[in-house]
């Protein structure tokens, strides 16, 4: 709360596209004034670009540039020669190319008139969106203009970069975004009234996208490495950057192609599995309406995240010189602190889908535990009562369990950032097999929180004593039934996959033609996995269904056992599954105790109707 309220107050992110001119004022926004700077504070909000007094013969010294720079309405079209033509130009476009304080009609008579306006000649600009600069045209000119802001920006640190193409896309973050949900929404649906040729035709979607997502990386990589403005340093890491995105796709759609060939046999008992989950879910209805409330929530936190992050690169203190121009001094510790907030991030995002799978847990596990249906009232508003009494905890807990997984994964991508001059064999086979390591203790991890907290709704217990007497009920399942299980998750997977797969795409083709002076590569990314986690948001209402079904199947076996005295909880459907797929409740009753332990019998909480 402290950094973040620092750095809304301290930051300026607009400063990093929209540009600023020698007296403090943010180009196209509206501004407050600054103590000690007389031309401060006006309103820019129809001057959008930024001018130079001597385009011709920039220079750079500290990260300044050596020139007045001050907020335009429109660049000029045509060169400009004498004090009469800057008086004309103004005239007639309202666009003032001298101090503010100078009024236009005192051009040709103020005695500091040439101190005061540009040097003369003033070649013919452009208002391209080139971080919203006037850019002149003659050749020349030109070629000085566009050294000194290159090395303007390659001087400029890799976060302040990456904050600049966030906001140089931000419409095609948005857009990207909107898309991702309406995808997700279209995968709801599907796996709602699935049916065998929905599955078939989503299949063969998934390995088009994959496959064609791929290609289109190398291809990217190709023409970035052909393209002149590799030279750049942002060019040469949007290839870079590039490269990696392809190598991991290629071998997310080979690993992907082959789990699917694997699985293809079990295509229609998976589609029986989708069949029972959608009957649980109609019988909740409010339960489809638990990943949009979670969605808004999360919606609400990024934008209030990304807020802080661009704030965090801007925090800085204006210095207002003697002659009234501002510059800002930037504050390195606390623009370092993103760290901290990345943590935050991904602690707290966690902490909400937990919440979201505790209450749809928590409404399953009640319907499924009530032999008279028609007494279940309210399972959501009694599920959602659970987490806010008793089992806010239990959702940090795990949250912070998948947080302290990843972390040391964030660690060693920015270390091998670091030791990428010094890259060998040796480091590069270290870093993926810790990478691998991680990625399948945080996996298992995210399952076994699952698994706890259906448990935690059923008894009421702890989170440690939850995940442990989970993980002792779903051992002694059969073979079957984890099979069956393994192929649902991997079902919804392939969901998530579409989604981000299809909104990658769309954004390769939007940030494809905006590569000026922008890794448009970062923005990607940060949509790719925006993507992901709105189609986990919205299909983890099937996987978290899936996952306490089955336990609640393991509790309906350990402690009934189909006789007329304890019949099982179960359903028809559910039961037909299960014999279809080869395990018998009989026989799993009559299993041997493993391992001399003790069996672990759930019972379901006691709940007030």
């Amino acid at each position: 709360m402290f950094i973040s309220g620092y750095a809304l107050t301290a930051g300026a992110a607009e400063r990093l596209v929209f540009g600023y001119d020698s007296y403090g004022n943010v180009c196209g926004r509206r501004n407050s004034p600054l103590p000690n700077a007389p031309f401060s504070g006006q309103d820019m909000t129809n001057r959008k670009y930024v001018f130079f007094f001597d385009s011709c013969n920039l220079a750079v010294t500290n990260m300044k540039i050596n020139s007045t720079a001050l907020c335009v309405s429109s660049c000029p079209q045509e060169q400009l020669k004498s004090l009469e033509d800057i008086q004309l130009f103004a005239k007639n476009n309202g666009s003032h190319l001298c101090v503010y304080k100078l009024n236009y009609t005192q051009y040709t008579n103020h005695p500091n008139a040439l101190e005061w306006c540009p040097v003369l000649p003033v070649p013919s600009s452009k208002t391209i969106p080139l971080f919203n600069r006037c850019i002149p045209q003659n050749p020349n000119c030109y070629t000085q203009f566009a050294s000194v802001l290159v090395n303007v920006v390659n001087e400029v640190d890799f976060f302040h970069r990456v904050l600049s193409g966030i906001m140089a896309g931000r419409e095609n973050v948005i857009g990207l975004s909107i898309l991702a949900v309406a995808l997700s929404v279209v995968m709801v649906l599907t796996f709602r009234y699935i049916s065998t040729l929905l599955v078939h035709i989503f299949v063969t979607l998934v390995i088009f996208g994959l496959i064609f997502v791929s290609g289109v990386l190398w291809w990217l990589f190709y023409d970035h490495m052909h393209d002149p403005r590799y030279e750049l340093k942002t060019g040469k890491e949007n290839a870079m950057f590039l490269l990696g995105f392809a190598i991991v796709a290629s071998v997310i759609t080979v690993v992907l192609l082959y789990l699917i060939f694997r699985l293809r046999n079990r295509i229609h008992m998976t589609i029986q599995l989708f069949q029972v989950i959608s009957k649980y879910i109609s019988c909740i209805p409010f339960l489809v309406l638990q990943p949009l409330w979670t969605f808004i929530i999360l919606i609400f936190y990024w934008v209030l995240w990304v807020a802080v992050l661009l704030s965090l690169g801007t925090s800085g203190s204006a210095q207002v010189s003697s002659e009234g121009l501002v510059e800002y001094k930037s504050i390195s510790g606390i623009r370092y602190m993103w760290w901290y907030h990345l943590v935050g991030l991904i602690w707290t995002s966690e902490f909400f889908l937990a919440c979201q799978q505790i209450i749809i847990s928590g409404a399953t596990v009640s319907w499924y535990l009530h032999r008279d249906k028609n007494k279940v009232q309210h399972p959501v508003l009694s599920a959602m009562s659970l987490l806010f009494w008793y089992h806010l905890g239990t959702a940090i807990a795990g949250s912070f369990l998948l947080m302290f997984v990843r972390i040391p994964r964030i660690i060693l991508i920015y270390f091998s950032q670091l030791l990428k001059q010094r890259d060998n064999a040796c480091t590069r086979c270290t870093s993926r097999c810790c990478f691998c390591g991680f990625w399948c203790l945080e996996k298992w991890l995210g399952c076994l929180n699952q698994n706890a907290y259906t448990a935690a709704t059923i008894n009421g217990t702890s989170f440690c004593t939850s995940a442990k007497d989970a993980s002792s009920l779903l051992v002694k399942n059969p073979p079957f039934v984890s099979y069956l299980n393994r192929s649902g998750v991997f079902l919804v997977f392939l969901g998530k996959v579409f989604v981000a797969c299809f909104t990658v795409f769309g954004g390769l083709m939007a940030f494809n033609y905006h590569r000026e002076l922008h890794v448009w590569v970062i923005p990607l990314l940060l949509v790719a996995f925006f993507a992901y986690l709105v189609a986990h948001s919205f299909l983890s209402l099937f996987e978290t269904v899936m996952h306490s079904l089955f336990l609640c199947y393991a509790v309906d076996i350990e402690t009934n056992d189909g006789s007329p005295e304890k019949p099982y909880f179960m359903d028809q459907d559910l039961m037909a599954l299960i014999h279809q797929s080869g395990a018998e409740p009989e026989k799993l009753k009559n299993r041997p105790v493993q391992n001399g332990e003790e069996g672990t019998e759930l019972q379901p909480i006691a709940r007030a109707d």
